[in-house]
This record gives structure tokens, sequence and C-alpha cells, in this order.
């Protein structure tokens, strides 16, 4: 087991799970007014509404499917009779489709944030990084379709879950070992994806954090014309 393999998959996990959580508190702590999704529909609506429609309906589904699917335990599949091969095959198909709509989605806002004048001069430069990062992220993710499509045995899908489910029970060694032997895409996706949550405390993604879960179970508000 290489040095290289053991830093990015049994140290640098726990890192930028550190910066995330850590990093958010700190600034929300301190920086509160920068807190906030920093929209620009006063100055461009229609793309902005049509690209984030799609872009937050495939990413939703996307990190739903991430977090079952590699944190569910293999027994809980077993019990419910679902193979690895059939689960890969699933995986392959839902993925790629919500992948689909969040790629159109994000190709609307790239464009729209790079040749939008207006939109162009209020962004910094961390915005347009998050954006072409997580596109990066996507079409990694896309990719691997491809790859995976090669051994529908589900054997590579079963390590990268032995990994995520190792790091969650703190278990760094075995989490590495798990990661051996796996193709490159899958290994550099993964690492793109904790570097994301690196970033993130230092973008505008800190506005996840506070989804309006409240608004979906408060009262009803009354409005009567005078």
């Amino acid at each position: 087991m290489s040095y290289l393999n053991t830093l990015l998959f049994s140290v640098y996990p726990y890192i930028a799970l550190a910066v995330f959580l850590v990093g958010s508190l700190i600034r929300y702590d301190r920086d509160q007014y920068t807190w906030k999704s920093s929209s620009s529909q006063m100055l461009e609506s229609e793309q902005l509404k049509k690209g984030s429609l799609f872009f937050h309906v495939g990413v939703i589904a996307i990190l739903l499917g991430h977090f079952v699917g590699l944190l569910t335990p293999t027994e809980v599949w077993h019990v419910l009779g679902i193979s690895a091969s059939f689960k890969q095959g699933v995986a392959m198909g839902v993925g790629g489709f919500f992948g689909l709509v969040c790629l159109y989605g994000m190709v609307i806002l790239i464009k729209r944030r790079l040749t939008n004048v207006r939109v162009r001069a209020t962004s910094s430069r961390m915005d347009i990084a998050i954006l072409l990062l997580l596109f990066a992220q996507l079409v990694l993710g896309l990719l691997s379709i491809f790859v995976s499509a090669g051994h529908m045995d589900g054997a590579e899908m079963l390590k990268m879950m032995h990994w995520a489910q190792s790091i969650v029970t703190f278990d760094a060694a075995d989490a590495a070992a798990a990661m051996v032997g796996v193709h490159w895409i899958y290994k550099l996706h993964i690492t793109l994806g904790m570097t994301l949550f690196v970033l993130f405390p230092f973008s505008r993604l800190v506005h996840i954090w506070s989804v309006p879960v409240g608004y979906f179970h408060r009262n009803y508000q009354i409005v009567r014309a005078k």
C-alpha cells in the first residue's frame, strides 16, 4: 500500500471533514453577513431559474444516492435480497439520469455566470472556481459509469462502500486498504469530492446549512387585500 494511497484515503478525509465542520462554525460565528447564497437573480432571472431548478434537483438526488449507497451496510442489502451487481446497475441508471439532469442545469449556470456581463462582474473567483470544480466532479461521476459498465460484478463498488463505512467508524487503516486496486477515476472522484468539503466554508456553499426546512411545517400566513 503506497504512502499516497494512505494519505488520500485515510488521512485526507478527516482533514476535509474537520475543515468542513470547524470552518463552517467559525464562519457562522464571525461572518454571518457573508452567510448567504449571494443570489444574482436581480441581475438575470430567466436562466438562473431554469439552470438552478435542474441543478438542484439533480444534485440533491445524487447526494442522497451516494449517502444511502455508500453508508448502508452490505448486510442490509443482503437481507433485502439485493445483490451487488443489481445495486450497481441501479446506481448507474439512476445516477446517470440525475447526473445528466444536473449537468444540464450546471451548463446553463456556468454559461450564465461567465457570459452575462453583469453577473460576471459581481462574481468572485471562488464563485467561478466552485462552479467549475462541481462541473469537473459531475463529469468524473458520469465518466465512472462507463468504467463501471466494464465490470458489472459490483466489486469496486463494494470496496468504496467499505472505504466510506471505515471512515465513519474511524478505522483509517482499513479505509486505506479498501481503496487499493480501485480504478483511478473513482479515486480522483473521491479526492475531488473531499476537496470540495475543504473549500465549502470559504464559499457560498455554506447556504446549504440554512436550507429552510421549517418552511414546510410553518403555520399558514393569511394575506388579505385592502
